[in-house]
């Protein structure tokens, strides 16, 4: 016989938002018995008005920590639990829990500590609800004392743990290292313990349900009805989720991709709709054009000139050691023969600028520096985009078509992508310029 298969199922805060979603989430799980491990995040909004419970811990522990006014906050945290028992007609308490995270706020335990608790809470809530066993995070996912991820370590320790248990809860988001200490992701960071859970027990295949029926080829706050993508690869959906799309965090391909293992995000809401499946390959017959169109704001560009730069030997290994003694890390370099431009996140220029500008000038003695700000980055991803006549000619038509000045272009080398830069105030027409010329208009139209 062969090994059964296993999948992990990762449930997003809107996806247990309130009673009537878990027991949604308690149907989707009981439906297929091979959905073994489970990793939720926090309650989320339950309207557009409600608050996040992981925004209230983050306002609760500041309080307790400045010695203001808190437990009204606690209490509001508290009821989100105990609603939740009440309506699933639950007989399940978290006093005690509540009653060591108030001693632990009290006692300063960090920020990250404050912020997994909702995790953590619903965890145990959960696990009780579906009748499986409960993994606290912080035994099984390791983290360095400086907050660093080890992913080997927390493969091996999760690996050990999970062979001995048919079915368990794991909450998303955190973990911990040897002293104890509570670590988190990024902000959406449940994705990511999704994807380490399914690597450490060879899962078959990562299920990633949240309140959209799959990945939007464009942003629906920009493009109203954007068609949904059935199919992508790891690598589009890195370039993606880097470039602002927003439905899976970017950390969560590298765990399950070195393992072969796809993730097929699904709909809680609606489970009965295919989703999208993103894998390792796709047969070129079924490779689209266009894979999606994301962007983001807010960027500043540095370009410095020098005369015969391109003829000194070192020039950009000068230039990166710049960057890199403060610490910045860039999203672009587009060059020409005498100027090279360096795109980078205007906050963090803000912050650096004076240090970043000395050391170019210490290191390079550059002609001229100018910064551009407030420039938003637009990239169409496709591995089609490669195959098909006409693409570049549509995309930068469009634009200009939609008066958009396009102040940088920069083409991947694994040529499945084109970001240009633009205006902030141009950054939804230019989205909507390109969604219109690349996806709405059938390609055998374009190609008459």
């Amino acid at each position: 016989m062969g090994r059964e298969h296993i999948k992990v199922a990762k449930f997003g805060g809107s996806s247990l938002a309130d009673a009537a979603h878990f027991q949604k989430v308690r149907e989707i799980v009981e439906a297929d018995p091979e959905r073994r491990y489970i990793v939720p995040s926090a309650p989320g909004k339950r309207s557009p008005q409600d608050e996040k419970v992981t925004d209230l811990l983050y306002l609760c522990y500041e309080e307790a920590k400045h010695g203001r006014p808190y437990k009204k906050l606690l209490k509001k945290i508290k009821e989100r639990y105990k609603e939740i028992c009440r309506d699933l007609s639950m007989d399940f308490f978290l006093e005690s829990d509540f009653g060591k995270i108030e001693a632990a706020f009290l006692e300063h335990a960090g920020a990250e500590y404050a912020a997994s608790r909702g995790e953590y809470l619903n965890g145990k809530l959960l696990a009780a609800y579906l009748g499986y066993e409960f993994v606290d995070a912080a035994e099984v996912v390791r983290f360095g004392k400086d907050g660093r991820f080890e992913d080997e370590r927390t493969n091996f320790f999760l690996g050990q743990k999970l062979s001995r248990l048919e079915r368990a809860v794991i909450p998303g988001f955190y973990g911990a290292d040897d002293a104890g200490n509570i670590h988190t992701f990024s902000r959406g960071g449940s994705d990511v313990t999704g994807a380490i859970v399914a690597r450490a027990v060879l899962a078959d295949l990562y299920e990633n349900w949240t309140d959209v029926s799959g990945f939007l080829l464009a942003d629906p706050g920009i493009i109203s009805h954007p068609r949904k993508i059935d199919v992508m690869t790891f690598e589009e959906l890195r370039e993606l989720a880097y470039r602002g799309a927003t439905v899976l965090h970017e950390e969560a391909v590298y765990p399950v991709r070195r393992e072969g293992i796809s993730i097929h995000i699904r709909n809680t809401n609606a489970p009965e709709e295919t989703g999208t499946v993103i894998c390792s390959r796709i047969a070129p017959e079924e490779e689209v054009p266009i894979t999606g169109i994301a962007g983001k704001k807010n960027f500043a560009a540095i370009s410095i000139a020098k005369n015969r730069m391109n003829s000194q030997p070192g020039f950009c290994k000068k230039l990166l050691e710049a960057f890199e003694e403060n610490d910045i890390v860039f999203e672009h370099m587009p060059s020409g023969i005498d100027t090279i431009c360096v795109i980078l996140p205007q906050e963090e220029l803000a912050v650096k600028e004076a240090a970043i500008m000395e050391s170019l000038s210490r290191l390079l003695s550059p002609d001229k520096i100018e910064i551009d700000r407030d420039m938003a980055l637009v990239t169409v991803v496709g591995k089609g985009m490669r195959s098909v006549c006409g693409i570049a000619a549509r995309f930068f038509t469009s634009l200009g078509d939609a008066d958009v000045n396009i102040k940088m272009i920069d083409m991947g080398s694994n040529e499945i992508n084109c970001t240009i830069g633009v205006k902030n105030d141009d950054f939804e027409r230019s989205i909507q310029a390109l969604y219109h010329a690349l996806v709405e208009v059938p390609w055998e139209e374009k190609q008459k």
